[in-house]
């Protein structure tokens, strides 16, 4: 392949790409989206492969490398459960990072290519930033896949003086990185090169594990930020422009929907990655005087039904109670005969619900829940008044209303989804433990509330048995 069909190829995959992202702004084109995205990829690695940069002599490499990740990919796409989506797409972000990493060192003493002069520093200086940032960007995902599949708790992990030892590890960064470039051989240059690198992978230990559960939204979409970034300073250092290209688009997105995430909750940036914040989740929240602060209304699937039975209007809020039950199938099949009967049943999504961006969002597409009745939080908040029957599915922080009661709350201010304002609201939990904001919820002592405890996968089938008997 010419150099100049490389580039037209890479043109062509880098519309496909933009293509994409547009097609996963909504679930209705999302399938779409995936399939331009899937087709720019495949040119961009065929170009690659046969591209004028390699040579026939190192096809047996690729072809290897590539048979194994694709057996790997095969195998992850069959075992992993669409619960298990949240650690899946940090341990794929830690694998840019790894990549990014690795790249940079081989780039860094590959001596086929003779840089001179300022082309010589540019160049290193890539070499030092993309490492740098997929260091953070591996350790720190990593940490993050820990946290999403239970290995490590989602308490944050606060050292003292915290932002001190931050300080200064930047500022070793950045002594090191004037060495680095000062250096006069490949040798010389390898030490404050490993330096930095190990000061960044304990940094983006340090960073993430200082962020509690009610933040791993954030983390999730931030990471992703993170590892566009590292694949844009591949890019650089190989001189491949798609990469560039892509990794912008990458990093881009995933900052803008950081950005979304920290004002669904009302925070900045800054102070999600200043962590603190939040606890491991499933703690019974500590009231101010040690006494509860009232009586809940326990519920039972049977008295559920019939609720949902007489009811005109339904608003579903699922949260992250609904996918480790792995309840979205019955919750369909329970939509489904409630709209049989005439009931108008509609979802609303909180932005931060489940464990990252659009998780709800997943998990109904898969049990099949129609598009058209899956409302974002904006789109559904005012229609509350007028619903008979609000059921919450293992949701707590986001249907809170100290954020709006309360303003001494530590989530006062947060948007949440109004609940509490229907006719009658159910809350599904497995007990009266807290979210992962470790604060008390008064929803569970309203007046109109009534608590369904169980196992939400349990619990509604047994909702699901009353409605059809």
């Amino acid at each position: 392949m010419t150099s100049s069909l490389a580039t037209v190829s890479y043109i062509g995959a880098t519309i496909l790409f933009i293509l994409s992202l547009g097609g996963l702004s909504n679930p209705e084109t999302a399938r779409r989206g995936n399939v331009f995205g899937i087709i720019g990829m495949t040119i961009a690695v065929l170009a690659t492969v046969f591209g004028p940069r390699v040579t026939p002599a190192g096809y047996g490499w690729i072809i290897g490398a590539m048979a194994i990740g694709a057996t790997i990919g095969l195998f992850a796409a069959k075992k992993v459960q669409m619960t298990q989506m949240p650690e899946l797409v940090a341990l794929m972000h830690s694998l840019v990072g790894l990549a990014a990493c690795l790249v940079g060192f081989a780039s860094y003493v590959d001596t086929s290519i003779e840089f001179t002069g300022a082309e010589k520093s540019i160049h290193e200086m890539e070499i030092y930033i993309g490492i740098l940032i997929g260091a953070i960007t591996f350790s720190g995902s990593v940490i993050a896949f820990g946290k999403l599949s239970g290995k490590i708790g989602g308490k944050p992990m606060l050292l003292p003086g915290r932002h001190w030892i931050n300080l200064i590890g930047l500022l070793i960064v950045i002594w090191y990185g004037r060495e680095f470039l000062n250096a006069h051989s490949i040798a010389d240059g390898m030490v404050p090169l490993l330096v930095m690198t190990v000061v960044s992978l304990l940094f983006g230990i340090h960073m993430v594990m200082a962020i509690g559960g009610a933040d791993m939204p954030v983390v999730v979409s931030m990471l992703n930020s993170y590892s566009g970034w590292a694949a844009a300073a591949t890019g650089f250092m190989l001189s491949n422009d798609l990469l560039i290209v892509v990794g912008a688009l990458v990093g881009s997105s995933g900052a803008i929907l950081s950005y979304i995430m920290c004002r669904a909750m009302n925070r900045n940036f800054i102070s999600v990655i200043a962590g603190g914040f939040g606890t491991g989740g499933g703690a019974v929240a500590a009231k101010g005087d040690g006494e509860p602060v009232g009586e809940v209304t326990p519920i039972s699937a049977v008295d559920t039904a019939e609720l949902l039975r007489e009811a005109k209007n339904v608003i579903i809020v699922p949260g992250y109670g609904m996918a480790v039950a792995q309840a979205q199938h019955t919750v369909f099949e329970i939509t489904q005969h409630l709209r049989e009967k005439g009931v108008n049943v509609r979802f609303g999504i909180h932005p931060v619900a489940g464990r990252m961006p659009g998780h709800m969002n997943v998990l109904l597409a898969e049990a099949k829940v129609p598009y058209d009745i899956v409302m974002e939080m904006d789109e559904i908040n005012e229609d509350f008044p007028d619903t008979d029957v609000s059921m919450v599915i293992g949701a707590n922080d986001i249907v809170n209303p100290a954020a709006q009661e309360d303003p001494t709350s530590p989530i006062a201010g947060m948007p949440v989804l109004e609940v509490w304002k229907a006719k009658t609201s159910i809350v599904m939990k497995r007990s009266m433990a807290s979210g992962y904001a470790g604060v008390d919820n008064p929803l569970f002592y309203k007046d109109n509330n009534r608590m369904l405890f169980g196992d939400a996968k349990k619990m509604l089938d047994e909702v699901l048995v009353a409605l059809k008997s």
